[in-house]
């Protein structure tokens, strides 16, 4: 017997009956423990790792920017320190060039003062000797009837010196005084130095304390070798002064 199907429209079930199909197919599914493995398949874990990493994204920026700032903190703190260190051997530096200027200045000032000390010093016309006939000694001997300087020790070819700094006015033959020289003093005065054996300076020439002028002897009027010594006010003969008084007041012991 065959069945024949009415005529007219079917309509396909509703909306509302599918999404009730839908919940009571989860319900059923839920009760027979498809989910639980559901969320157990790799697949679904895959998508819980992304949820998990979309969720610390931000956590991981900030630790990334974090160690980035710690970083560029170290460095900006390693240069300031080298520059602090530059800076700190740049003004040692400085003070070292400063305390060696200093140090320069204190000996060039040191070595001035002691070459002036030097130039202003006066010493013995013959070291070590001393004075064998005195000044204003009376005798034949001399043509003014006394002795117009005195008379040092000294064996013949005896080295004789300026007894300080000045320069030479006469050098040469002076009748009576055989070889003589005569020097102005840096302080005005002069001195002359008679009977030499020879001469070692010349007229113009600048001497210094303690240098070699000639050599003693016994030329002119001299019964034997000695260096006659004169201080003076002038050039000339007659300005003498007391040699022994001159020479003390320029602090030589004589």
């Amino acid at each position: 017997m065959a069945f024949t199907r009415a005529t007219g429209k079917h309509r396909a079930r509703g909306r509302t009956i599918r999404r009730s199909a839908h919940v009571a197919g989860a319900a059923t599914l839920t009760a027979t423990g498809v989910i639980s493995t559901l969320a157990a398949s790799p697949a679904f874990a895959a998508d819980t790792d992304v949820t998990a990493a979309r969720q610390t994204g931000l956590t991981q920026a900030l630790v990334i920017n974090d160690s980035l700032a710690g970083t560029i903190d170290a460095q900006a703190d390693a240069q300031a320190r080298a520059a602090a260190e530059a800076k700190a051997k740049a003004e040692a530096a400085r003070e070292a060039e400063a305390r060696a200027k200093e140090i320069r200045a204190e000996k060039e000032r040191a070595a001035r003062a002691a070459e002036r000390e030097r130039l202003n010093a006066f010493q013995l016309p013959i070291a070590g000797s001393y004075v064998t006939t005195g000044y204003r000694a009376g005798g034949s001997l001399w043509s003014s009837g006394s002795h117009s300087g005195v008379d040092f020790r000294a064996a013949s070819g005896t080295s004789v010196v300026a007894v300080g700094a000045g320069t030479v006015v006469e050098a040469g033959w002076g009748g009576s005084y055989g070889n003589n020289i005569v020097l102005r003093m840096s302080d005005g005065t002069y001195t002359q130095y008679g009977h030499l054996s020879s001469i070692g300076v010349a007229v113009g020439q600048s001497v210094t304390p303690g240098q070699r002028i000639g050599v003693s002897g016994a030329t002119g009027n001299a019964t034997g070798p000695h260096l006659h010594f004169e201080a003076r006010t002038g050039p000339d003969y007659g300005s003498d002064i007391d040699p022994v008084a001159y020479l003390r007041a320029h602090g030589v012991n004589v």
